[in-house]
């Protein structure tokens, strides 16, 4: 390729007859990248693009979603989660490359639609173009003879073309005539509202997640839970959200019913019902509602919805010290970790003295043992048959070193285990209402069941702005289907005794049916000019 130009600024001849294109400047290039960028082919293949970048956040846990399940996976493949994790793959949607793609996708969408609607604009205000000379070679023509005038020609063939906009052009003092007709220009304007309506979803999703915040919180039955930053066991936030700007309410959780599946099928123990009731109040000194959450029936508090996402049990334990003091006696929630709701948790208590005492185990809803002296498993998630595992360490919990931790892990790396007179760690076996006692004198008691709620409370704004988007995106879309955009022209040419008239038609997007529909367009117009005919003598 050839740098050399003339004085003038323009190719040589010698250049231009080998076919050899000057090199673009540093203005022409950005031009050509703008122009690439800006292609409807460019938009699309960013949009399929978008598509394949979230996959990984469905196959992915994300920390946004839960937290818990991101730590789980890291566990469980601890060689692939740092590649993993330099990917982003944890948080996909707020990975610079799945930024970069989205506002990729949305610099080419609004480049593509400005020109177009510019064109569009033009196309409006402009009348039909005139007739092709030769009918003939259009995909679509016929003629036939009339002894109407051309002006009654003209008129009849106005309303036979129907809604369009027409044009009608006399000549040779009115012998000869032409109508011009288009129509269909609502194909084009629907292909605008669908790359607007895309826009607008992109739009609408970046504010949500820049402005939005969502967030899980475990509450057990009796317990209240308030809006604030330190009461939630996950959280999360976009860039610009402010957390002093979290709007105040309170919940109570008084009920949650439960109800699972109990026929012998293959659906046995599938959930069925969960549904939490209770009181909240909106701000900080607002009346006491009730509430009835659903799973997909979710609370909504002004801007932000309270979703019911899990359900599990809290097995109320009670410690009380050698000398008779109750150091402890909470609920405390056990996680689910399969579909027969068995359960793993962990039990702090840091006031017994002089060493602090935890627990960790699981529990079984519906418990049943393999066989004599084997493990126990739980057969059912209901609460038919409860029944709690515990072993015991004592020594420094951890929790007075600022040090933050999570509730349902114990680190037992400055504990020692309780052993029983065997050496064998010692095992706690409860029931509700029994109790356990260790070595130390120290009594564990069972004291109660109860359930607990996992919410997801979440705030979008311009929630309405995206499915708003979709639904006019899709009216667009169904109009840039089915509307046909079709030029068609008739000409008639009278000798003073016959009028020759001539039709022909030209569809903008090909279709196999235009030449029918012009046969049944002339016989309408024949139909239409047979009253008006003038009588031969």
């Amino acid at each position: 390729m050839s740098n050399d130009r003339d004085t003038d600024g323009t190719i040589p001849r010698r250049d231009r007859k080998r076919g050899a294109a000057p090199a673009l400047n540093s203005w022409e290039f950005l031009r050509w990248m703008w122009t690439q960028l800006t292609s409807m082919r460019t938009a699309l293949l960013l949009l399929l693009l978008l598509a394949v970048a979230s996959l990984p956040g469905s196959f992915v846990p994300q920390r946004g979603v839960d937290a818990r399940a991101v730590e789980a996976f890291r566990l469980r493949h601890p060689d692939l989660s740092p590649v993993l994790e330099k990917l982003g793959a944890f948080n996909v949607y707020a990975s610079p490359w799945f930024s970069a793609i989205y506002l990729l996708l949305m610099v080419s969408l609004i480049g593509c639609i400005l020109p177009r609607s510019r064109v569009y604009w033009r196309a409006l205000r402009a009348r039909p173009p005139k007739a092709p000379r030769r009918f003939d070679r259009l995909p679509a023509s016929g003629t036939f003879e009339t002894t109407a005038d051309v002006e009654t020609v003209l008129v009849a063939a106005r309303r036979v073309v129907g809604r369009a906009r027409i044009d009608v052009v006399t000549e040779d003092d009115g012998a000869r005539g032409e109508l011009r007709s288009e129509r269909g220009y609502l194909r084009e304007f629907g292909n605008l509202v669908f790359h607007v309506s895309v826009v607008v979803v992109l739009i609408g999703v970046a504010v949500g997640s820049l402005l939005g915040y969502r967030g899980a919180v475990i509450v057990t039955e009796g317990d209240r839970f308030s809006n604030v930053l330190t009461q939630y066991d996950e959280f999360t936030s976009g860039t610009w959200f402010d957390p002093d700007s979290l709007p105040p309410f309170s919940l109570e959780l008084d009920d949650l019913v439960a109800e699972f599946d109990i026929s012998d099928g293959p659906q046995r123990g599938a959930p069925r019902l969960f549904e939490a009731d209770g009181t909240f109040v909106e701000g900080l000194d607002g009346d006491q509602d009730d509430y009835s959450i659903r799973v997909n029936h979710p609370l909504s508090i002004g801007s932000t919805d309270i979703f019911l996402v899990g359900q599990g049990y809290s097995p109320g334990i009670k410690v009380t010290d050698p000398d008779g003091t109750v150091v402890f006696d909470e609920a405390v929630p056990f996680l689910p970790e399969d579909a027969t709701y068995t359960s793993g948790g962990v039990v702090k208590v840091p006031d017994t003295g002089p060493e602090q005492l935890g627990m960790q185990g699981f529990f079984l809803p519906t418990a049943a043992r393999t066989a004599e002296d084997e493990a126990s498993i739980s057969l059912f998630p209901a609460a038919a048959n409860p029944y709690i595992a515990l072993q015991a360490w004592t020594g420094d919990l951890g929790l007075d070193d600022g040090t933050p931790q999570s509730v349902y892990v114990l680190d037992t790396s400055k504990m020692t285990q309780v052993l029983d007179e065997d050496g064998n760690p010692f095992r706690i076996e409860l029931q509700p209402g029994q109790s356990s006692t260790l070595p130390d004198g120290t009594v564990v008691e069972f004291t109660e069941l109860k359930q607990f709620a996992r919410f997801q409370i979440s705030s979008s704004p311009l929630a309405g702005l995206p499915l708003g988007g979709v639904a006019v995106g899709l009216g667009g879309l169904i109009l840039s289907l089915f509307v046909r955009p079709r030029r068609t022209w008739v000409r008639a040419v009278s000798d003073g005794s016959r009028t020759v008239v001539e039709a022909a038609a030209l569809d903008r997007v090909p279709r196999d049916d235009l030449p029918d529909d012009l046969t049944s367009f002339v016989d309408r117009l024949r139909e239409a000019l047979e009253p008006q005919e003038k009588k031969t003598p």
